[in-house]
């Protein structure tokens, strides 16, 4: 079994697959900056070299989404230097976004950025894109509901996937041999978010109306013209409407 590094292992994703490596029996380092085994911080690499030592894979999960990317490059910037000089990781798997390089947002375009990173480092690399996940998607439907009506971005369709089936397939991709830019994942159903968000409404009892919200710029109409969708790889099997329904149980 392999020594594998999950950075953002304490996140929604990053725990889902830190738990699947640990039940197929990997030795598994989380990074964090609290940790009392593997305290590192990402964003000046302190403590990232003894994290990383005898290390074969790396499964990057961390983002700061909160800050529309911001300290992404560095980070990866940390790991690729990090993982030059260690000498043992043969592969870093990363998980990106469908859409990075058609739709011109700002966290999009930096993640584009680390995926380019990595794939001019000259180390083993796997990058798979997923679309949105259904916990996004209710999260912007609830920021959406402390407002008197739900304003929700018109036309804007996404095809959300469960986070527990990208961990699935994360855990299946990190092993020694890299697998460079693998087929992206999308999720079962592409749906509008106005629809979306009629459902997260429906589905936690509250009473609201939702308004189509038209919105400007060149983000926009990318995703309008579908730019973050993959229908062609629907291979999610989890519906929103299953999400919500779990959450409620």
């Amino acid at each position: 079994m392999s020594t594998i590094l999950v950075t953002g292992g304490t996140g929604t994703l990053g725990t889902l697959v830190v738990d699947r490596l640990r039940e197929a029996g990997h030795e598994v380092r989380v990074l964090s900056r609290h940790s009392p085994d593997h305290p590192v911080d990402l964003r000046d690499g302190s403590g990232l070299a003894a994290a990383m030592a005898g290390a074969e894979v790396v499964v990057h999960c961390a983002s700061n989404t909160r800050g529309a990317g911001r300290g992404d490059e560095a980070a990866a910037g940390h790991l690729i230097e990090t993982a030059r000089r260690t000498g043992t990781v043969t592969n870093t798997v990363y998980v990106s976004i469908v859409g990075v390089d058609v739709v011109p947002f700002g966290y999009y375009r930096r993640k584009l950025r680390v995926e380019r990173m990595l794939e001019e480092s000259g180390l083993g690399v796997t990058i798979l894109r997923t679309t949105q996940f259904h916990d996004l998607v209710a999260q912007v439907a609830a920021m959406a509901a402390k407002l008197p009506v739900v304003p929700l971005p018109n036309g804007v369709r996404v095809q959300p996937i469960a986070a527990e089936e990208v961990a699935d397939r994360l855990a299946e991709l990190a092993v020694p041999a890299p697998a460079g830019r693998v087929p992206d994942m999308g999720g079962p159903e592409v749906r509008t978010l106005p629809e979306l968000g009629r459902a997260y409404l429906s589905a936690t009892g509250r009473r609201r109306r939702v308004v189509p919200l038209p919105l400007w710029g060149k983000a926009y109409a990318a995703f309008r013209r579908g730019g973050n969708l993959a229908p062609s790889r629907a291979v999610g099997r989890i519906t929103f409407a299953q999400f919500l329904a779990g959450r409620e149980r």
